[in-house]
Formats: C-alpha cells, sequence, structure tokens
C-alpha cells in the first residue's frame, strides 16, 4: 500500500507535466469511441482532443452491411463531416462493391457528404461502377458528385486516387477532364502530384485507342507520381508525359483479363527516361503467362525498378517462367531493385536460373518469391547477402513443398 501511496502522485506528475504535442501522437492512435473517453478525463484532456492535428486523417470503411446493433457506417461518416469536417485534409474511402440498388444509393450519398470537407488528397476505392448494382442514373450522379467536387475548388488536392473506378469510356473521360481542368483552374495555388487510376475504366474498354486520356494526362504540369492500367498505355500517353520532366514514379498494372495486346515502341520509353531522369517504373503483372507477351510488355529500353508477378496458370498449359528469369528480366539488371515472383513451377526446376538473375541484379536490394524451390537454394541467398556477394539486404521466401517453409530475413 505504501508503494501504491507512492505511485501514484508520481503517475499523476508525469502525466500533467506531459507535453502537449505527445498527448496529441498518444491521442492519435485511439478510435474514435475511446477518444471521447478520454475527453472526459480533465480539462487539459478535452482541451487537447480539440486539436486539428487529430482529426485531419480518416478512413472510412463501408461494407454496405446494415447491422440492428450498430449505427452504420454511413451515417458515422457523416456525422464526423458535419463535425469536424472543418478539419478533414485527408480522406480514404474503401468500400466493398454494392450488390443492391439500395446499397449503391446510400454509398453515393455519403460520398457526396464526404467530399464537401476541404481536402488535400481523395482516395476512393472499389466503387466499381460497372456492377449491375449501379443503374445509370446513380452512376451519372456518382460521377457528377466527383466532377463538381473539383469545379468547386473549395480544396487544394495534391493527391487522388480513384483506383477500381471501372467507368465506361464516356464518363471517365468527363472525370479525367475535369481533373486536369482543375489543376490548370487554380495552379498554382492547386496542384495533382499523386494520381491513381488503376482500373479506373471498366476492364473491357480499349483505353489506349482513344487519344483523349494521353491529352487530359498532359494538363497535369506536377505530376510525380502516376498509376495506371496497362490498358492506357500507349506511345501517345508516353510521349504526353515526355512534356513536363517532373514524373518520378511510373506504375502499371496488367491483369489478364483487361486489354494488354498493343505495341509500343521501345524509342518512346527511351525518350521519356531521358526526359524524367529520375523516373522508376514499376509493373505488376497478373496471371498473364505467355511469353512472347510479356516479351512485348517488356521492353528493355525501360527504366524498370520493381516488377511483381502472380502466374497461376493451369498444369496443362505448356508454359514455362525460365525464359523470364534467363532472358527477359536481366535486361534490367541495372535498374531493378525490388522484385517480387509467385510463381507455380510444379515440376520444373528454376533454382539456378533465379541464383544467376540475383547475380547479374547489381541493384536488386529486396526479393519476394514464392516457389517450389530447394533449401539449398534458400541457403545460397542468405550466403550471397551475408557475405555481400549480393546487393540483396531483405529476402522474403515462401517455399512450396510437402513442408511449407517462409522464410523472412533482413
Amino acid at each position: 500500500l505504501e508503494q501504491r501511496s507512492e505511485l501514484v502522485p508520481y503517475r499523476k506528475i508525469m502525466w500533467l507535466s506531459l507535453p502537449r504535442l505527445c498527448l496529441e501522437r498518444v491521442f492519435s492512435f485511439l478510435p474514435d469511441r475511446d477518444r471521447k473517453t478520454a475527453a472526459l478525463v480533465c480539462h487539459q484532456w478535452h482541451n487537447v482532443m480539440r486539436s486539428p492535428s487529430l482529426w485531419r486523417h480518416r478512413h472510412f470503411h463501408f461494407s454496405g452491411r446494415i447491422s440492428k446493433f450498430r449505427k452504420p457506417h454511413y451515417s458515422s461518416a457523416i456525422a464526423y463531416v458535419s463535425h469536424l469536417g472543418a478539419y478533414l485534409e485527408r480522406l480514404e474511402v474503401t468500400v466493398c462493391p454494392p450488390r443492391k440498388t439500395q446499397s449503391a444509393l446510400r454509398l453515393k450519398g455519403a460520398i457526396t457528404q464526404l467530399v464537401k470537407a476541404p481536402l488535400r488528397s481523395l482516395a476512393v476505392m472499389n466503387l466499381e461502377l460497372d456492377r449491375s448494382a449501379w443503374t445509370s442514373s446513380l452512376r451519372a450522379s456518382m460521377v457528377g458528385c466527383l466532377i463538381s467536387f473539383l469545379q468547386r475548388g473549395s480544396s487544394k488536392l495534391n493527391s487522388i486516387c480513384l483506383s477500381g473506378m471501372r467507368n465506361c469510356i464516356h464518363q471517365g473521360l468527363e472525370l479525367l477532364s475535369a481533373l486536369s481542368h482543375y489543376e490548370t483552374r487554380f495552379y498554382p495555388r492547386c496542384y495533382i502530384s499523386s494520381l491513381d487510376l488503376e482500373a479506373f475504366f471498366s476492364g473491357s474498354v480499349n483505353v489506349y485507342l482513344n487519344s483523349s486520356v494521353p491529352d487530359n494526362l498532359s494538363q497535369l504540369q506536377c505530376l510525380t507520381d502516376l498509376r495506371l492500367s496497362y490498358s492506357c498505355l500507349s506511345d501517345e500517353l508516353l510521349m504526353a508525359l515526355q512534356d513536363d520532366n517532373t514524373l518520378q514514379t511510373f506504375s502499371l498494372h496488367c491483369c489478364l483479363k483487361e486489354p494488354h495486346q498493343q505495341l509500343v515502341c521501345g524509342s518512346s520509353w527511351a525518350t521519356l527516361a531521358s526526359s524524367c531522369p529520375d523516373l522508376k517504373v514499376k509493373i505488376s503483372v497478373n496471371q498473364v503467362v505467355n511469353n512472347d507477351r510479356l516479351a512485348r510488355m517488356l521492353l528493355p529500353e525501360i527504366p524498370l525498378s520493381e516488377y511483381c508477378m502472380s502466374a497461376f496458370y493451369s498444369p496443362n498449359e505448356d508454359w514455362s517462367p525460365k525464359p523470364l528469369l534467363s532472358d527477359i528480366l536481366p535486361q534490367y539488371r541495372h535498374t531493378l531493385q525490388h522484385l517480387n515472383l509467385d510463381l507455380n513451377n510444379f515440376g520444373e526446376s528454376l533454382d539456378e536460373e533465379l541464383l544467376e538473375l540475383v547475380k547479374v541484379c547489381e541493384r536488386l536490394v529486396k526479393l519476394s518469391i514464392c516457389a517450389f524451390l530447394e533449401i539449398r537454394t534458400v541457403a545460397r541467398l542468405l550466403d550471397m547477402t551475408l557475405t555481400q556477394r549480393s546487393s540483396l539486404k531483405e529476402i522474403h521466401v515462401r517455399r512450396n513443398s510437402n513442408v511449407n517453409l517462409t522464410l523472412h530475413t533482413q
């Protein structure tokens, strides 16, 4: 009891003397329910809880489910913006794509209220407007809501993410045009430096055939980070990106079900790389296992810094990852830094090809691989790292076998 009585005043002094900045940092990890409780502890905590820095970033996830026992997420989001929207600067909204029109209607209403805040960063992900739950009028209203948000110019956006929106070509171009006019209208007060438009258009659309996409993207004068689906890639797009030398990261995602058979000239990539000396290209490939297509996409002129591949193929399909490891990826021995491969190489050894690839890639710092490998191959990778015979600093290996082995090392 004596020890407890001595400790209590000490703890009180410690909390009372804690700087306001430290309290804000601690409170930033609390969910809303705990923040409300903490605000009732004392006057000091109540005042700290009203700091704008605690309410500038917010993430909402709309599952679309309605519970009898919990307040709907839509209502909570709208209440948050009504009371604290003046402080909100970074907004992230991820949704479970609606299956019913009623859910789509509620979702559209919530997002309409959320974008009234003076945002600097906006992310609305996985709307999937090509689903049947979105009627034509609802779809047009959702796109119109975002266009109105951009036209108001009440925010100072520098980052926007609309991945997984899956627009038709007409409405997608309308929104893209509003993005480009947003910057030209309010620059230099407002400019977009980061833009994520992966799966922005519906997967069946041959976006690379439409010249309006490069024209609109060329209007963005301060773009440093751009993410697109491979279906948008064309020589015209690469030429449009050459006009401004601020681009630093260009990410492309290629999916089997989306158009990816267009021809792009290596000279276009070379010109873009020369006009943007700090450019790093990241390519992610999902289920594309045709080596001819891969060779056509992975041109040697690309300043490729990161390559990610998930190759799930049937045992009856005649495909081998060896040309990728032995012929295609070694082209980037001077630029490749991150490599992530998920290969189903059952019945085919890739150990020597993988080890040789790691040896020749002089800038490779991170390797993540899921494949059928021998134990001694993993040991040799570790030995190369520990003896500094390779630039590798981080290895993640998941070895497929009868005995599952997962290795993470740094």
